[in-house]
């Protein structure tokens, strides 16, 4: 291979993982770890979030000589206008998921096919005050519901809002105000909203943020997962092999990206038949295996007990799917959303991998497109492993395999959701209340979000303020790619008890639990949101006294941001180690930082420093045990 024989030379980035590193650093193909180096002169006004290029007479750059654009737009009105744009943007792809999923659900139902997750279709039944006996009926109804509030007008509220929310939550955000009508219509409207000369009002854009950030999180976070447990079935606890040794050579590979497990549930089905099985047999191959990677990796790996016959395990987060096709033995990607990273391109034609691509929204340059349909399925499925096959029989012995057998473990303890650790624990949160308030565990933190090679490096901050949050007795949950670097460098093995403090490591070693529990994808920041408003339901208070922050420390894309409003709106304290580009303002920047706390009672804090950020958490944690009169 020659299209980049320099590249072991190169400088990397650093990463908390690195076996990952020593595996790139001795490649010859370019990768994001490559580009950080050439990338590290970033725009000062970019950062500050004080340009705007939305008219001809731009891009205007504010500056103390120059605090006005052509139109009269000031540092607050373009800081604001540019972060409600991204917070719109990354609603949208999350609406669009939900959006998806709703629409296999009830499709589903019409097909009378088979509803892998029972008990989850009868919650949302009871959620939704659904009387139906037949059990796809009431998968339609469920469907039609979340379906008929995505497309209701701005004007009119989404109805299941309420029956979602936490009711000392839902009342707040009526008497803010900021109740959102219509999911796609929010999202419309903050484009529209920020485009030019049209609001100029800072604090107006910011309040529409967590409007976004409510319809993003009660649809496109909390019920994605419930809708996929209706369809895919529902997580259990178990342990899972992670990392690049999960891809075995000796299978016909197709690697996922995205976010939209419910695009590839009937191929995932297809691919252990018998037929399926004796079509990769007359190749020389065991049979196929789908390989995680990115979010829908996660999401399988969470359902993983379900599917152990077909998903070979989660290979890593965004930032190692270049690794994964640099392995040569994975014959096919099949995406359907982001994260899949524009750099895998060069690197598939590089080792001859087939790219498909199943949605629009994420088309890569070399990729096909067979736009996914749940009533072309089957012949979709055919393509695809055809395509898996093709590409098998074409490349196998003219490219090079090298899989890192010593990358990952085979302890990472998956499957936790709200339930099924609701289960773990007897059925009860008391067990989870008692432990907090004997002090055993001091409090909780959501460490969530995205993976990004700018926060000390791959996954650093994300590792370094895990431990030292676990080590001061501080349990963390994880949802995001922050979960694939977490689990990758051991830190949700049971093993991992011996970092935490001596209270916290002796719950983990009688419960045989790792200090860091696993939920998965990006999405199940959703889950989180039901385990604080179930935990503050059963204390019998608001969420913001909950002795519970979330920390968003390498957070990458607007999708993020939209979490992160969502978040806001719950009154949790928001952990940023980079600023999301609002330090131009010192409006935008108060508000979000100070001013919020009184508002929704969440806050942002801003912080690239590991120890200090570990330190303001905690003291965040003991400032709500004390409101709760449990400071022990």
């Amino acid at each position: 291979m020659s299209s980049c024989s320099s590249c072991s030379s190169c400088t990397l980035c650093a990463s908390a993982d690195q076996k990952l590193t020593n595996f790139i650093s001795g490649l010859n193909v370019e990768t994001s770890h490559h580009r950080v180096e050439t990338q590290k002169t970033k725009c000062g006004f970019g950062l500050q979030g004080v340009c705007c290029r939305l008219c001809a007479n731009g891009p205007c750059r504010i500056t103390p000589k120059a605090p006005r654009g052509i139109c009269g737009a000031d540092a607050h009105t373009i800081v604001a206008r540019n972060f409600l744009r991204a917070v719109a943007s990354g609603s949208g792809c999350y609406i669009h998921v939900i959006e998806t999923t709703a629409l296999n659900l009830k499709k589903l139902g019409e097909s009378r096919g088979e509803l892998k997750g029972l008990n989850a279709l009868n919650h949302l039944c009871e959620i939704f005050e659904i009387e139906e006996s037949d059990n796809h009926k009431k998968a339609i109804k469920v469907a039609d519901l979340i379906l008929s509030d995505l497309y209701k007008p701005k004007y009119e509220n989404m109805k299941l809002v309420k029956k979602l929310a936490y009711e000392p939550r839902y009342e707040l955000w009526e008497k803010l105000n900021i109740l959102p009508g219509g999911a796609k219509s929010e999202v419309f409207d903050g484009v529209v909203k920020t485009s030019t000369n049209l609001n100029s009002d800072p604090v107006n854009m910011l309040m529409h943020s967590l409007q976004l950030g409510i319809s993003t999180g009660l649809y496109g976070l909390t019920l994605t997962n419930l809708v996929n447990d209706v369809i895919l079935g529902e997580p259990e606890i178990t342990a899972a092999k992670v990392g690049l040794n999960v891809i075995d050579e000796n299978y016909i590979n197709i690697m996922i990206t995205g976010h939209q497990h419910s695009v590839i549930s009937h191929l995932q089905d297809k691919l252990i038949t018998d037929e399926a099985k004796a079509l990769a047999k007359g190749l020389g191959a065991n049979g196929f295996r789908l390989v995680g990677c990115t979010c829908v990796g996660q999401d399988l790996q969470l359902r993983g007990v379900h599917y152990q016959e077909v998903f070979s395990g989660h290979a890593g987060n965004n930032f190692t799917s270049e690794a994964v096709l640099a392995t040569g033995a994975i014959d096919l990607v099949v995406s359907e959303f982001n994260c899949t990273l524009p750099g895998i391109e060069p690197i598939a034609d590089e080792y001859k991998v087939k790219m498909i691509c199943l949605d629009d929204v994420a088309k890569k340059a070399n990729a096909d497109f067979i736009e996914y349909s749940f009533e072309e399925r089957e012949n979709i499925t055919d393509k695809v492993i055809k395509a898996a096959m093709d590409s098998y029989s074409n490349r196998r012995g003219k490219v090079e395999i090298s899989i890192p057998k010593e990358h990952g473990n085979e302890t990472t303890i998956t499957g936790v959701s709200e339930t099924s650790l609701k289960k773990f624990l007897g059925g009860s949160w008391k067990p989870l209340v008692d432990l907090i308030v004997s002090g055993k565990i001091k409090g909780i933190a959501g460490v969530v979000g995205c993976s990004n090679l700018t926060a000390m490096g791959h996954d650093v901050f994300t590792v370094e303020l895990t431990k030292e949050l676990i080590k001061k007795d501080i349990l963390v949950l994880s949802a995001g790619c922050s979960s694939g670097g977490l689990e990758n460098v051991g830190l949700m093995s049971p093993e991992a008890a011996e970092l935490a403090g001596d209270n916290l490591k002796e719950v983990c070693k009688s419960l045989g639990i790792p200090p860091v529990l696993n939920f998965g994808p990006c999405l199940a920041i959703g889950r989180l949101e039901i385990v604080a408003t179930e935990l503050a339901r059963f204390i019998g208070v608001d969420i913001p006294q909950l002795p519970l922050v979330l920390s968003a420390p390498q957070w990458l894309e607007e999708q993020a941001l939209a979490d992160g409003a969502f978040g806001l709106a719950l009154g949790l304290p928001l952990h940023l180690a980079l600023p999301p580009f609002i330090t131009g303002s010192d409006v935008v920047n108060k508000v979000l930082t100070e001013d919020l706390k009184d508002i929704t009672g969440g806050h942002l804090v801003l912080d690239n420093d590991v120890q200090s950020t570990a330190k303001t958490l905690e003291d965040l944690i003991i400032a709500r045990r004390e409101g709760l009169g449990i400071n022990k």
